[in-house]
């Protein structure tokens, strides 16, 4: 039996930035393994790392050290132009501040990765994904138009169009009132089980993390796997 090779795969990552006192290691050597399919969550309190760590695997920056394989693809070796082109090809991202294009209706934010990547049918595509997040209705509004909430709706369903092999989430409901941030965290997870999507996402939000597979806990720069249950905090 063929046993599938890791989606994602870190060896002794670190980060290191230069600051005004010196040189400044946010990120303390992290090696972990993430499945296809699996979802993963990552948290820690605001500053321990987790956002910095999120956008290196993602590609969206470089490692200071360490390798970073992204199904079977050395992203630590890579130069940015390189790194796109993998984003392009097998990543799909969400933010918590959405990052829609403010002057594109909400059919257009989501066609746009689409088009980037050359897919056919790209309207088609998009107006399929926004009806499976229930905003067929709103496909011709601008993002100022649109509640917290659809914006989000909206930010999923544009990550999702190209068909991602993993989706990174940071902070997803975080702009989010409870009404809209279980909306939202219900359309992630199914879209998420439909697609057989590796699902990694940044929260400090335990609830949130529960629904995940596996949770990781971010301290100082430092990655552990969580072992005990989660203590949900009334309100939180």
């Amino acid at each position: 039996m063929t046993i599938a090779p890791a989606m994602i795969e870190t060896k002794s990552i670190i980060k290191k930035v230069d600051t005004s006192e010196g040189e400044l290691q946010i990120l303390q050597p992290i090696s972990f393994t993430v499945k296809p399919g699996e979802s993963i969550a990552i948290i820690g309190a605001s500053g321990s790392g987790k956002s910095t760590l999120l956008g290196l695997l993602a590609g969206l920056d470089e490692v200071s050290g360490g390798h970073i394989m992204i199904d079977g693809e050395a992203l630590h070796s890579m130069d940015e132009e390189q790194r796109a082109r993998l984003r392009g090809e097998k990543v799909g991202f969400i933010f918590q501040s959405f990052m829609l294009v403010q002057s594109l209706t909400a059919l257009e934010n989501i066609m746009l990765p689409a088009e980037i990547a050359g897919l056919s049918e790209p309207k088609k595509r998009a107006q399929k994904i926004l009806e499976q997040v229930g905003l067929d209705h709103r496909a011709n509004h601008f993002p100022n138009q649109l509640s917290g909430g659809e914006q989000q709706r909206v930010a999923i369903a544009r990550a999702f169009i190209t068909n991602p092999k993993i989706l990174f989430a940071d902070e997803p409901t975080g702009n989010l009132d409870s009404t809209n941030s279980t909306k939202v965290e219900n359309l992630l997870f199914d879209l998420n089980k439909k697609s057989n999507t590796t699902l990694v996402l940044v929260t400090h939000d335990h609830k949130l993390a529960q629904r995940c597979q596996r949770q990781l806990h971010m301290d100082a720069g430092e990655l552990t796997e969580q072992t005990k249950p989660l203590k949900v905090v009334s309100g939180e």
